[in-house]
């Protein structure tokens, strides 16, 4: 993959490379200040030399013009009386008869030397050394000053790989523990251990780990529920389907088995469309999915009692929104939340209070705001209600209560009610209606988004 890298090669690159830099530098230093060091010494040496000379000549000297066996020293010594006349020599001293005072640089024979002159009122002394050998030897010390560098800096590059492996063996810990894992295995990962730079990644693993589960586990709920509910009613039309194929002798018998198939096919579409939005909801993927934005609950509730005036019409119910000044405000009531799941949520209401309130009956919706604050949208009918021993399970998926109409459902729409309120942070509550004497179905919103 382009532009991929390992943070372990590269973090012990960067520190390895700028250990080796700092080495090298403080060598080259170290070099460097050995070398003046060791000049100031031969210097200091040259100087007490010509002092101690100044008593005379040292005893073991040769005179001038004499020779002995010291062809190796890399120190000369001249001597000169009061009166100018040379009393000592070293023997081969190939240097100039003329001397100038204290410290200087002289070459002679195709030779460079470091010369110290010393003048006393009895004689002058003159100290020379070959700045060749001087040279060798400074560098044979500068050479030692700098051989600890070349034995520690490859024992502490050790330590630092050492220390950057220890220190990233839990980032590889957890990276071959998510590789080891099975597709469906959506447990949280272990943080003990982590280094504060990686630890809120792992918790942020964890957090999309469980979205992801609650995503795999709806999946899993609408396959389960799918193959649970689709069974029965398809079996069942494939039974009619079958019976259609025999001839028949009355034809309202058999334009009543073909009026029964066509129902059964709109209940398995309806029944369809029913387990699909409820897998949207519940896995938080549904058409209106966007970032929450501002809703006024008055449009959600004119669009939909649109949806649903049809359904309605067809038993002769009176649908329609109540009148109450504080029920239908004048100032638009606006919750955050997505308007299309909104919609879907009390057109299901609206759908259920319809089928199971007898016909000519009377269906309301009502919107208030409390004082605290907050949105109440409610449903009331006047059908026969739910007993209060199953209010607490009308919400599951499936359910139908005891005291349902003729009319039987797919025991989903309020299933998909509470999976689009609890989206939206809304409570619901059922009660029994106080005007229409069959349910009451509240939601209540948080606060109201500023208008």
């Amino acid at each position: 993959m382009t532009g991929a890298h390992s943070l372990r090669k590269r973090l012990l690159g960067f520190v390895l490379v700028a250990i080796l830099l700092a080495a090298v530098l403080q060598a080259v230093t170290a070099y460097r200040g050995a070398l003046r060091q060791a000049d100031a010494l031969f210097d200091d040496h040259l100087q007490q030399m010509a002092r101690s000379l100044r008593g005379g000549i040292p005893l073991g000297l040769a005179p001038p013009g004499a020779e002995g066996e010291d062809a190796g020293y890399d120190l000369y010594v001249q001597i000169w009386g009061q009166d100018g006349t040379q009393i000592f020599r070293s023997t081969r001293s190939a240097l100039p008869p003329r001397a100038v005072l204290g410290f200087s640089d002289v070459e002679a024979h195709g030779n460079r030397y470091r010369v110290y002159t010393l003048q006393t009122p009895l004689q002058t002394v003159q100290i020379a050394q070959d700045l060749g050998a001087r040279t060798a030897r400074a560098r044979a010390l500068a050479l030692r000053a700098v051989l600890p560098f070349a034995g520690l800096t490859p024992l502490l590059m050790l330590a630092v790989w050492a220390i950057i492996s220890r220190s990233l063996a839990p980032v590889e810990r957890v990276r071959h523990t998510v590789a080891a894992r099975a597709a469906d295995d959506f447990s949280p990962l272990e943080g003990a251990g982590l280094p504060d730079e990686v630890r809120p990644l792992v918790e942020e693993l964890n957090l999309l780990f469980g979205r992801v589960r609650g995503a795999f586990e709806a999946q899993q709920h609408f396959v389960a529920d799918a193959a649970h509910e689709l069974r029965s009613p398809l079996t069942a039309l494939k039974l009619q389907a079958q019976s259609l194929r025999r001839p028949a002798a009355d034809p309202a018998a058999h334009a009543a088995a073909v009026a029964r198939l066509n129902q059964g096919i709109d209940r398995a579409i309806r029944l369809v469309e029913q387990l699909l939005l409820l897998a949207r909801e519940e896995a938080g993927s549904s058409p209106a999915a966007a970032p929450p934005e501002p809703v006024d609950l008055q449009d959600v509730v004119r669009l939909a009692i649109a949806d649903v005036l049809p359904l309605a019409g067809a038993k002769g119910i009176d649908l329609g929104q109540a009148g109450a000044p504080i029920e239908a405000p004048e100032v638009p009531v606006r919750v955050m939340g997505q308007p299309q799941a909104l919609r879907i949520l009390l057109r299901n209401l609206l759908e259920n209070a319809v089928k199971y309130t007898p016909a000519g009956g009377q269906v309301n919706v009502s919107l208030a705001v409390e004082s605290g604050g907050a949105a109440v949208l409610a449903v009331e009918d006047g059908g026969p209600g739910i007993a209060p021993e199953d209010r607490g399970r009308v919400f599951d998926r499936f359910f139908r209560a005891s005291a349902a109409a003729p009319e039987t459902g797919s025991g989903l729409g309020l299933a998909i009610v509470k999976a689009i309120a609890d989206r939206h942070g809304a409570a619901l509550a059922l009660d029994t209606s106080v005007r229409l004497g069959g349910l009451r179905v509240a939601v209540r919103f948080g606060q109201a988004a500023p208008a």
